[in-house]
């Protein structure tokens, strides 16, 4: 006995491949459109490698990061160690691709943080305005006053080195620009006809916002993540550089510059690579936030 797809379970089984079918079809509409653009294929492209060599790190890196071999340091790039070594005879390459766990925790931790977080704070004060606007946005304010490094730095000071200190240090300096950014998009939906219709309709506040206000602001606040991500990289070297982010000997790309500064005149390599990690990195981000944008949000066009 044959099922006819006009039974129930047949419907079903049609709706659910049309439905995987207008999915495939999204995906692969986003990544053409990603595709047409050589600068945000470069930049998906790098974030994509620094993706694979985080994940398959131990396979990847040809020795042990944190092993030293006095004998053979600070020997130039060739064929045994392709970036060279440090000053304890580590390899600079393996150390990179190790180093590059510790970018990704840090980035993905803040931005998954800083997301949700900021938001809650922009929607929530464009939404109801009055008071509660004013005293968000005057403590949006007290932090976009200073700079995010300094800030940062302060923070780290506050709490002591370490790499989950970074984390909540970066958190507290990037949230308010997401915070401002959300109020923005939700003060010019705030007075829209659907939204008028939907409050007469009954719904509640947290209905309005959840169901129909915060998914419209996504989009621009994904474009403002991805393109904070560089900032995010920039600010922990810059941490770990000043021996406030991981600990030695964690290989963390702003540590492994401080640590070679000394050396730099005769051995570049020691200080050149993980500079050149850190620049390639923070432009691929940019380059991918670029590109969501232009994506993303039809008034780029």
């Amino acid at each position: 006995m044959t099922v006819s797809l006009d039974t129930p379970l047949g419907a079903r089984n049609s709706e659910s491949r049309q439905r995987i079918k207008r999915t495939l079809n999204r995906a692969g509409g986003f990544v053409g459109k990603m595709a047409r653009n050589p600068l945000t294929a470069i930049g998906g492209g790098i974030v994509l490698l620094l993706l694979i060599v985080a994940a398959f790190a131990p396979l990847i890196a040809p020795y042990n990061p944190l092993v030293q071999d006095l004998n053979n340091a600070l020997v130039a790039p060739n064929a045994q160690h392709w970036f060279g070594t440090d000053e304890f005879g580590r390899d600079i390459f393996s150390r990179l691709v190790y180093g590059s766990r510790i970018t990704l925790y840090i980035v993905l931790l803040v931005s998954v943080t800083v997301g949700p977080l900021g938001l809650l704070l922009g929607v929530t004060a464009g939404y109801f305005g009055g008071k509660v606007d004013a005293v968000l946005m005057r403590v949006t304010d007290i932090f976009i006053s200073f700079p995010s490094l300094v800030l940062a730095l302060a923070f780290v000071a506050a709490l002591g080195p370490g790499l989950e200190h970074v984390v909540i240090a970066i958190t507290l300096t990037a949230w308010p620009p997401i915070a401002r950014l959300a109020r923005a998009e939700t003060l010019s939906l705030r007075q829209a006809d659907f939204i008028s219709a939907v409050r007469l309709q009954g719904a509640s506040p947290v209905r309005v916002l959840w169901r129909h206000i915060v998914p419209l602001c996504l989009p621009s606040v994904i474009i403002r993540i991805t393109m904070n991500m560089a900032g995010i990289i920039l600010t922990a070297a810059g941490l770990g550089f000043l021996g406030l982010g991981a600990q030695p000997p964690e290989p963390e790309w702003g540590a492994m510059i401080s640590s070679g500064r000394t050396y730099m005149m005769e051995c570049w390599w020691v200080v050149t690579i993980p500079g050149l990690a850190i620049l390639i990195n923070s432009l691929a981000f940019n380059f991918l936030g670029d590109g969501l944008r232009d994506i993303l949000d039809p008034r780029s066009e």
